[in-house]
């Protein structure tokens, strides 16, 4: 295949060809919008470190999800932000937490759009970590079954599928057999599988309320300069029963996308976190970059890397575009 004879431009020329023979393809399904829920009425916080991003309570949360839902976006990641934080992070799986009454008030609102919950315990924690604390370290096997509880009191507020983000060794069992336990084995578990210790993370700590009061995450979030790791880390999880792996964040490591891809034949997911978010957004303030084209591009580099699904703050715009 050697010029004269083969010319690439040929299947280039016009839109009609390049849609024929365009490899990868996008879509609203493919994507899934992270929101922030916070307790009040009418209120909508704008983060200011992820422009046109705001922590919102129910009520303007409905409003969003309603939008969602008619934009074609098929689900949404709720993330709760309490009132009250205290060690062992309560309000994670209280009855009558943020996410327990948001996941509730959506389902009854606009019940064809699917929930899941983060289940973690930084936002709730006072010591902003992930897992329980004791004489400074994060302890692994004593977190597990908080983190089992908040599953469950997800689910039975009506979360269609959680989605385990501590990081914490054998989280994915002890949440697969909690929800079996309590006759809920009908949910699904996406597993934040390859989660790595980023600096892109810095706006979401923000928006959340949950950066660490002390020390980093790096006794439990990824090294990354690790790619093998990641293949462990996915295989493990699958191994204890989750239906869905993700690469957290996306576009530092679209090598680890493909790279599971290859070697995992469940479905992937993919977050396209804050910093990716706040960057182009920022370079689009500034007139940098077509801030419509660069989001369009790094959401298809994504879907090319093997990511079935992306999780991104540019879901609403993503789907308008894709309508339009």
């Amino acid at each position: 295949m050697l010029f004269p004879d083969y010319r690439a431009r040929r299947l280039r020329q016009n839109p009609a060809f390049r849609r024929m023979v365009r490899e990868t393809s996008l879509s609203a399904d493919d994507l899934i919008l992270p929101l922030f829920a916070i307790e009040g009425k009418n209120i909508k916080n704008p983060i200011p470190s992820m422009p046109g991003q705001y922590q919102l309570s129910i009520d303007n949360l409905i409003k969003t999800v309603r939008d969602a839902h008619a934009l074609g976006i098929p689900a949404i990641m709720l993330f709760g932000i309490p009132e009250k934080k205290d060690p062992l992070g309560t309000q994670a799986y209280a009855k009558n937490g943020i996410v327990q009454k948001a996941v509730s008030a959506i389902k009854n609102k606009v019940p064809g759009i699917v929930v899941i919950t983060d289940v973690c315990l930084c936002q709730y924690t006072d010591h902003g970590h992930c897992g329980i604390v004791e004489k400074g370290i994060i302890e692994n096997d004593a977190t597990l079954d908080l983190l089992a509880r908040t599953a469950v009191s997800h689910t039975r507020a009506g979360a269609d599928m959680v989605a385990p983000s501590d990081m914490m060794d054998g989280r994915v069992m002890a949440i697969r057999e909690a929800l079996d336990d309590n006759g809920l084995e009908n949910t699904p578990i996406m597993s934040y599988a390859a989660k790595y210790c980023s600096a892109f993370y810095g706006p979401f700590r923000e928006a959340a309320h949950s950066a660490p009061r002390f020390g980093d995450r790096r006794t439990y979030q990824m090294d990354p300069a690790n790619s093998l790791e990641a293949i462990r880390e996915a295989t493990m999880d699958v191994e204890e029963g989750a239906d869905i792996i993700m690469v957290k964040p996306a576009l530092p490591y679209l090598d680890i996308i493909s790279r599971i891809r290859d070697e995992i034949d469940l479905p992937m997911a993919a977050y396209n976190v804050s910093g990716e978010y706040a960057m182009i957004k920022a370079a689009e303030k500034m007139g940098w970059i077509d801030g419509a084209k660069v989001m369009m591009e790094t959401l298809t580099s994504i879907k090319r890397a093997g990511a079935d699904m992306i999780l991104t703050y540019f879901a609403l715009e993503a789907a308008k575009e894709l309508r339009d």
